[in-house]
């Protein structure tokens, strides 16, 4: 894999409108900065090799070789990646269900890892006054519950990972999307330099995406239609409802969900994960089954921690129904089909497929429309 500088990231990622404003190449570099929902070069930069090159989610990627790394097995066919286990779940306790989205899972599990010693802090997104997602450092429940709302907006999570002092010796736990996921595991594969040891992310929970909103725009949108110091939280209620809700104090904003559609970030359309393949657990709504969600183990860590947090009551668990897996495994399986279709009507090159490297041919040809 080429590994080029800031130069090359400018002009192949953040210029072609391909960034997916994860905060990778923000926080350990003079030149980029996170500002109003976009990366922002500074100055000029001659390194001929930078690390904003080497673990942004958009350049050059071999798929192949971390699922190697990480799994030790080739990037398969199957459209929601490794997965030792699946299954529904929930908080048990009815005080976290209720301020958070969902069942609670993800808050659940954080909680328990920060009690039996299996991270010191966790990395989160939480909701500032004026409405703009921004990633802080849970150290407390109290922390943690501050990020268990979705704000379906991008945020440059991994800069406030970047920001970490390096010498440090807390074990870390972040929650990041799919795209935040694979820049992770690119640093796993090949640790970075000068920053914190990427070792120390002792877990990552990744969340269920199928695209993200860009900040600005859709926060001009929520200003022009809404009090923001009304606002308390979003959803996307299941099909076919076909609307997006905000939720205020004085009670529901319904919009048509084609509206809020038109401020997703344009990189989404080329994303193949729909379900964060290389997280170490995997989270998202369960289709149809209100209150609870899906779950996808994949490693042991995630295996050792779901198991604990049974033996201790924390969540409850059933068994996913067989239609709601055949579901979740075809909605997986057409983005990435339809990422797959998108770079190529961008490339117009089967042998380009952009960022993505490492995919067998006979996944390639089964996604691709003419094969």
């Amino acid at each position: 894999m080429s590994v080029r500088g800031c130069r090359e990231l400018q002009k192949e990622v953040i210029e072609a409108n391909l960034c997916t404003y994860c905060g990778a190449c923000a926080g350990s570099c003079p030149y980029l900065v996170s500002y109003r929902g976009r990366i922002v070069t500074l100055d000029t930069c001659t390194i001929p090799e930078g690390q904003c090159h080497k673990y942004c989610p958009r350049t050059e990627t071999d798929l192949g070789a971390i699922s190697r790394h990480l799994f030790g097995e080739d990037y398969g066919d199957d459209s929601l990646g490794p997965v030792k286990d699946v299954l529904i779940a929930r908080a048990t306790d009815e005080t976290v269900r209720e301020k958070t989205q969902y069942g609670g899972t993800v808050t659940a599990l954080l909680t328990l890892a920060l009690a039996e010693g299996f991270i010191d802090g966790a990395i989160l997104t939480k909701m500032l006054d004026d409405m703009i997602p921004h990633a802080f450092m849970a150290r407390t429940k109290a922390e943690i519950l501050q990020g268990a709302r979705s704000s379906f907006m991008a945020c440059p999570v991994l800069e406030t990972l970047n920001h970490v002092p390096r010498d440090g010796a807390d074990r870390l736990g972040i929650v990041a999307t799919p795209c935040q996921v694979l820049s992770l595991a690119k640093m796993k594969k090949d640790p970075p330099q000068n920053r914190v040891p990427i070792a120390r992310v002792n877990l990552i929970i990744g969340l269920f995406c199928t695209w993200a909103l860009s900040p600005d725009p859709f926060h001009d949108f929520l200003k022009e239609n809404c009090d923001l110091s009304q606002v308390v939280g979003f959803d996307i209620p299941p099909p076919p409802a076909n609307q997006f809700n905000v939720y205020t104090r004085a009670g529901t904003l319904t919009f048509p969900l084609e509206h809020v559609r038109e401020f997703i970030m344009p990189t989404c359309h080329l994303c193949m994960d729909m379900t964060a393949e290389f997280a170490d657990i995997s989270v998202g709504a369960a289709e149809g089954i209100e209150g609870w969600n899906t779950v996808l183990v994949r490693t042991p860590i995630a295996a050792e921690l779901l198991e604990l947090s049974k033996t201790r009551g924390v969540i409850e668990t059933r068994s996913l129904p067989d239609v709601n897996l055949s579901h979740l495994k075809t909605a997986a399986l057409n983005k990435k089909r339809t990422a797959l279709n998108n770079i190529l009507e961008k490339t117009g090159d089967k042998g380009d497929l952009l960022y993505v490297h490492g995919v067998s041919r006979s996944l390639c040809n089964k996604l691709l429309k003419s094969g």
